[in-house]
């Protein structure tokens, strides 16, 4: 009896959670292409994207093959379509009530959190794959460094997983989307404009060099900018994985703390 007991409450083993996980994950990921919801949000995403990068970035008019202007509006388009994804992680749930029945399934709510954040995560990287055919137009038009352009797809990846894991965290506090995508919104606008030249030379004239620089590398644009450039540094990769994991903890104790409530 007591060793039933011990073999019950031992731990999981780490293909038991996988597995689990990946069950999670699925059934998220199904779910976005139950309705036309999910082909409007992948149409809207890269068609914005296109036109950003070759009307307002002028991707034709500077002659030099490479998606900098492609990239460089990345971080304002994931300012708002992050929020969209995420706020109805959480919020949907506890409006229909369908959370009661999440937690009572044979998951921990560490699972469930992340097997909703990668699911959401997987769409919005499916998104940014849809956008490869313009890579593929400048890669015809000249000789991109395909390195910089390979890093610039990752540090955008990396800037979604940051972005989506603090609205994921936002959506686990209301029942309403609506506040959900505008707390996503504000706390991401934040972790961006702490990054602006403009932010950051107001401070400069204001405060202490070092006051400055501890603004500048908690701001998810300045890492990003950063690996865009090219050059992958371990602190570039090591921020936005820093972020997602906090925001996907605080949102574990939220959901733990909440319950169905």
């Amino acid at each position: 009896m007591s060793s039933g007991r011990e073999l019950k409450c031992a731990p999981p083993s780490t293909p038991t959670r996988l597995r689990r996980i990946a069950s999670v994950v699925y059934r998220e990921f199904a779910s976005y292409f139950a309705t036309p919801v999910a082909a409007v949000f992948l149409v809207m995403f890269v068609a914005l994207s296109a036109l950003l990068a070759f009307q307002a970035g002028g991707l034709y008019q500077r002659g030099q093959a490479d998606l900098r202007p492609f990239f460089q509006w990345q971080p304002w388009l994931a300012l708002f379509f992050m929020p969209v994804l995420g706020m109805r992680l959480w919020s949907d749930e506890r409006r229909s009530g369908s959370i009661e029945l999440l937690l009572t399934l044979p998951l921990t709510i560490g699972d469930i959190v992340i097997g909703k954040f990668m699911a959401a995560w997987a769409f919005a990287c499916l998104a940014l794959l849809l956008t490869v055919p313009i890579w593929i137009t400048v890669a015809w038009l000249g000789g991109p460094d395909h390195g910089a352009i390979l890093a610039g797809y990752i540090a955008t990846a990396l800037l979604f997983a940051t972005l989506l894991s603090v609205s994921a965290c936002a959506s686990a506090c209301t029942r309403n989307s609506v506040v959900a995508f505008v707390l996503g919104l504000s706390v991401g606008f934040l972790l961006l404009a702490s990054g602006l030249p403009l932010v950051l030379d107001f401070l400069g004239r204001q405060s202490p060099a070092w006051m400055v620089d501890a603004v500048a590398s908690m701001s998810a644009l300045s890492h990003f900018e950063g690996a865009v450039r090219g050059v992958l540094d371990a602190r570039d990769l090591l921020y936005p994985v820093s972020i997602a994991v906090c925001a996907l903890w605080m949102n574990a104790r939220i959901v733990s703390w909440r319950g169905a409530t």
